[in-house]
């Protein structure tokens, strides 16, 4: 299935809540005691556009954390990491993960990622966790980060599933000592039977629950036919960092939190169960991403209260 196929434009405008004056307060809503961060991957293409003024307007809109990922530019959007923390920090967002290939993101100079934008976005070489794990370890830690998160490979095989968990183990070694909190993000390839065995459940079982963590992409969960409920009941405390959006009911389409069918009353009444520390919402490469944040954070807002 091609991205294309699956991403919708949410039909809330983002623009015009800019400008109303009680906009930064948060729709109206006293703010919820738990923060609601934004994967950054969300607005890669207008991140490495303008990234002042685009987390200037994620800063405006009420959200209070931030989890960056790779874009076209060097480092971190363009910054080198101090540089990035800085501008997070004078922001008012604090910036908790930061998410590294595995490696089969890792692109020679002049690959590209199709995006629904019309042009496509072209990615630098970059770090990956295969092969330059103590270096992107390093920058994680330079930056400031609690957080460094694996980004999922959908497995095509057993043997991708062994490399995962080869590297996963050999990194939460390094980032142990560097002090950070290693975690691995899912799509729904790995909730999908492989020769009689789900490749999560090896994953969950052959890395050490105590250093390698998981980031459950709760709309990819769904979709792959796992239950986020029965995950925390089975590996309580094992998912500190959550990435939130919604599907449709066909499970076709990814959605902006509230506009499709997942139960999130449910899944947020076990967030203790799960060990969440942070939500971070997230929507692939939709063509109106601050339509889809805003409508995102305006239901989270709703439910945390």
């Amino acid at each position: 299935m091609q991205r294309r196929d699956f991403l919708k434009t949410a039909g809330f405008g983002a623009a015009s809540l800019l400008a109303a004056p009680s906009f930064a307060s948060g729709f109206g809503l006293a703010a919820p005691k738990r923060a609601i961060g934004l994967e950054l991957f969300t607005l890669i293409r207008e991140l490495d556009a303008d990234v002042v003024s685009t987390l200037k307007k994620v800063a405006a809109l009420g959200y209070q954390e931030v989890e960056s990922s790779f874009s076209s530019k060097p480092g971190f959007y363009g910054l080198k990491a101090k540089e990035f923390a800085a501008l997070t920090r004078d922001l008012g967002l604090a910036w908790k993960s930061h998410v590294v290939p595995r490696s089969a993101f890792k692109a020679p100079a002049g690959a590209k990622i199709p995006t629904d934008a019309g042009k496509p976005l072209v990615l630098p070489p970059m770090l990956t966790l295969q092969e330059n794990g103590p270096e992107a370890v390093a920058v994680a830690a330079e930056a400031g980060v609690r957080y460094l998160v694996c980004a999922s490979l959908p497995p095509t095989s057993l043997d991708d599933v062994k490399t995962s968990i080869d590297v996963l183990n050999r990194t939460a070694m390094l980032t142990q000592k560097a002090g950070l909190t290693l975690c691995y993000h899912n799509h729904d390839t790995e909730f999908r039977p492989m020769q009689g065995q789900v490749p999560y459940d090896l994953l969950l079982a052959q890395t050490d629950a105590q250093t390698v963590k998981m980031e459950l992409d709760l709309a990819w969960a769904v979709k792959g036919g796992a239950d986020p409920v029965e995950l925390f009941r089975r590996h309580p405390g094992r998912f500190p960092l959550w990435h939130v959006k919604d599907l449709s009911r066909d499970h076709q389409t990814l959605e902006p939190v509230g506009s499709g069918t997942i139960d999130f009353k449910r899944i947020f009444a076990q967030a203790q169960l799960a060990g969440l520390a942070h939500l971070f919402v997230e929507h692939d490469m939709p063509t109106a991403p601050f339509d889809s944040i805003t409508t995102s954070l305006r239901t989270l807002r709703g439910l945390l209260n």
